[in-house]
């Protein structure tokens, strides 16, 4: 029989392990406020995703101001621009020059995920992997409870707010009445094409293809440890894709003069869809959603683990404020002002995707538009500065004093 234990209390029950749901409980420990963070998996699984790996500006500082930027600043690749390529020429996009400085740095999402999970067992506040059950309650009485089952015995937890960063597929956005929630959603006619691969990248900075078998991404993880993508059917069997026939592929989209891709032992391949998704609005109650539970992009435009960051920034600045008796107006404007970022974010992966993808659906007119508008970003300098304004990361709406500890 399972035992139960019903008197466990918190100030902020945070639901998920991934980079959103351990830097909102990096961000509370530091100024003082109680959590408990819960996930269903276990955390070898969680340090293993390989997810996104290009980090805002904004976001980089954040995680740096967090105590968690110390492998960060000294393992990550930090970029000044990116290469666009069509009709077998290179075109540099200069995004620091365009921008007054600002850049991103290559550094894998499942790092992150460690350097957040080794700090937050540092801190010996509870981090809970492996719980089942996982259940939401009490939203409409005020009096918020979350049972799981972990080790054997069920649980109750008490809190005053709760934090769902469980992803698109949690618990916790099904909690919002739907007639209280309005979703938006867009499925693409294509999927990525993923490998990682043991061989150093044959670029220094991202390379942003569009040629007429599909889109091609040559990115990186590391010095010595490159990310590529191709354009492939939502419903390609990855089976066809034997290792030579990838590098095939990716030498001809990625081609051009006096350039050769470098390949390389692949360790890992994957296909993944595209959608573009908003559930609004990201509050209900004490309930709270961040990141992939209330929005995804195609990964086009690097914004997924940079939203996730922006949404638990304000969020924990909110949190902090209401806890210590304070204003409330963080928790109200939480949602709106997390969402001014979000369709911006989801209006540039769009634009991006629209621009460098191959649709199956479109025609000779919709190809030609497609280059003419890379044509247009590699010869303005406006619609290049437009472009690395939106890729570097618009500045963050955060309070210096929630970002830091507070002493």
């Amino acid at each position: 029989m399972l035992r139960m234990d019903t008197d466990r209390r918190t100030q902020v029950a945070i639901i998920g392990a991934g980079p959103s749901g351990l830097l909102l409980a990096q961000l509370l420990h530091r100024h003082g406020v109680q959590s408990v963070v819960l996930e269903a998996r276990s955390r070898a699984y969680c340090e293993a995703r390989i997810r996104a790996g290009v980090i805002e500006q904004g976001a980089r500082e954040t995680l740096i101001e967090a105590g968690v930027g110390e492998r960060l600043e000294r393992e990550g690749l930090i970029h000044g621009g990116i290469y666009l390529r069509f009709d077998g020429e290179s075109y540099h996009i200069p995004m620091d020059e365009l921008t007054a400085g600002r850049s991103v740095t290559i550094y894998g999402q499942t790092e992150v995920t460690k350097d957040l999970i080794a700090a937050r067992l540092q801190t010996g506040e509870p981090l809970l992997f492996e719980c089942d059950g996982v259940e939401v309650d009490g939203l409409e009485s005020g009096e918020p409870v979350v049972r799981y089952r972990h080790a054997g015995v069920e649980h109750e937890l008490h809190a005053e707010f709760i934090a769902g960063c469980d992803g698109f597929h949690g618990i916790c956005r099904p909690r919002v009445p739907s007639a209280e929630l309005s979703v938006w959603e867009r499925v693409y006619p294509f999927a990525w094409l993923g490998i990682l691969a043991d061989v150093p990248p044959s670029t220094d900075e991202l390379i942003y293809a569009r040629h007429e078998h599909g889109f091609a991404l040559h990115s990186m993880r590391s010095a010595m440890v490159s990310r590529l993508y191709l354009q492939v059917a939502p419903d390609e069997d990855l089976g066809e894709w034997s290792d030579d026939r990838v590098w095939e592929e990716l030498s001809i989209r990625l081609a051009t003069d006096g350039w050769n891709l470098r390949p390389g032992e692949i360790i890992e391949k994957s296909i993944t869809p595209m959608r573009s998704f908003v559930a609004a609005p990201m509050r209900y109650g004490p309930l709270f959603l961040a990141g992939d539970a209330a929005h995804i992009v195609p990964p086009t435009g690097a914004k997924g683990l940079n939203l996730a960051i922006a949404d638990v920034s304000l969020l924990a600045e909110a949190l902090v404020d209401a806890t210590r008796g304070g204003s409330s107006t963080g928790i109200e404007e939480y949602s709106d002002r997390c969402l001014r970022r979000v369709w911006r974010a989801q209006h540039f992966s769009w634009w991006m995707t629209q621009m460098l993808h191959v649709d199956p659906r479109d025609d000779a007119y919709g190809a030609e538009l497609a280059r003419s508008q890379l044509r247009y970003v590699c010869e303005s300098t406006a619609a290049a500065t437009s472009l690395a304004e939106n890729y570097v990361g618009l500045p963050l709406e955060r309070s210096p004093e929630v970002s830091g500890a507070r002493g």
